[in-house]
């Protein structure tokens, strides 16, 4: 374990205390949504707060004020566009540093100490900040591309709040896998000036789960845009429709899983002990199980013939 663990695992910086209060709202709201209807009053603002997409049609009639808040569900992209972009932007003052020896920027390195990123020295955190870095901005460039050339949105709608949210989520998530580069003053610290001395196993088996669980998550992402296209791949409508393939044969909602999946395999890559990234790993477990749960109430609403067998998130388990 390196030097710093010890005296930096223990404290609870402004990071680690906003992903572990974002992790207990979405714990708290999960399980608000297993208490049965009839011993919770019902919230018709809190309910168009959680839900989106499709998941909206399973919930409270909405009051109509909340309609004005409304927008597409195709802007989802936008979230990528800003991660790519962003994330891109810190992965190059990163790279700078790593390998040209540039100083991050007096404005970037104010910012990193104010969110609580320490002058750490040693460990392998200078490598799995990049390794993880570059997983984030690959991931979002995927996840565009899929937006753009894969996904069939219908007019679904989100909440407003939800899409400001999902914007500043993925500057956030970007600073706080940059917080976590070790520093020595405004550069960045790498044990004997060589990076691949920091090389260490997890880093190997951080990326294979990184890539498995991509390519099982864009797979359900193909398999749901195929659903509303024929055969030759031209768009004949929006409806939902029973999804089957690949890990749809387990859960209903495996693209949220495989985003859980993703996100664990940067846990891995940070050497398992990375207590801020395990904050964020928990955020994601409690905030996708709660979409793929209403989820799932919806297609077992919608569906007579739902298989039976398939669970919300975890499979065999939830």
């Amino acid at each position: 374990m390196a030097p710093w663990a010890g005296s930096e695992a223990s404290s609870l910086n402004p990071l680690r205390a906003l992903w572990l209060a974002l992790a207990a709202a979405f714990l708290l709201t999960l399980l608000l949504q297993l208490v049965p209807p009839s011993l919770l009053p019902g919230c018709a603002l809190f309910q168009d707060l959680i839900r989106y997409g499709k998941t909206k049609l399973g919930g409270p009639r909405r009051p109509a004020v909340c309609r004005a808040f409304e927008v597409p569900k195709r802007y989802f992209s936008h979230f990528y566009v800003i991660s790519v972009l962003w994330n891109g932007f810190l992965l190059w003052f990163l790279t700078q540093s790593l390998f040209l020896g540039v100083p991050f920027p007096q404005w970037l390195h104010r910012l990193l100490r104010i969110l609580g990123a320490a002058q750490f020295q040693g460990g392998e955190l200078a490598l799995s900040a990049f390794l993880v870095l570059v997983f984030l901005w690959l991931h979002s460039v995927r996840r565009l591309f899929e937006c753009f050339y894969v996904s069939v949105f219908s007019n679904a709608v989100i909440h407003l709040v939800q899409y400001c949210f999902g914007l500043v989520y993925y500057v956030l998530v970007g600073l706080t896998v940059l917080s976590q580069v070790p520093l020595d003053g405004r550069n960045v610290y790498v044990i004997g000036k060589n990076l691949l001395m920091q090389a260490r196993w997890f880093h190997i088996l951080g990326m294979m789960m990184f890539f498995w669980s991509s390519a099982h998550q864009y797979k359900c992402h193909v398999i749901l845009g195929n659903l509303r296209k024929n055969k030759a791949g031209v768009v004949i409508h929006c409806n939902h429709r029973i999804p089957f393939g690949d890990w749809f044969e387990y859960v209903s909602s495996p693209n949220y899983l495989a985003e859980l999946m993703i996100y664990i395999s940067m846990a891995v890559t940070f050497g398992f002990h990375n207590l801020t990234w395990w904050l964020v790993v928990t955020y994601v477990f409690f905030s996708q199980a709660l979409s793929a749960f209403l989820s799932h109430k919806f297609y077992k609403s919608k569906f007579v013939s739902y298989p039976k067998h398939r669970k919300a998130f975890l499979p065999f388990l939830f």
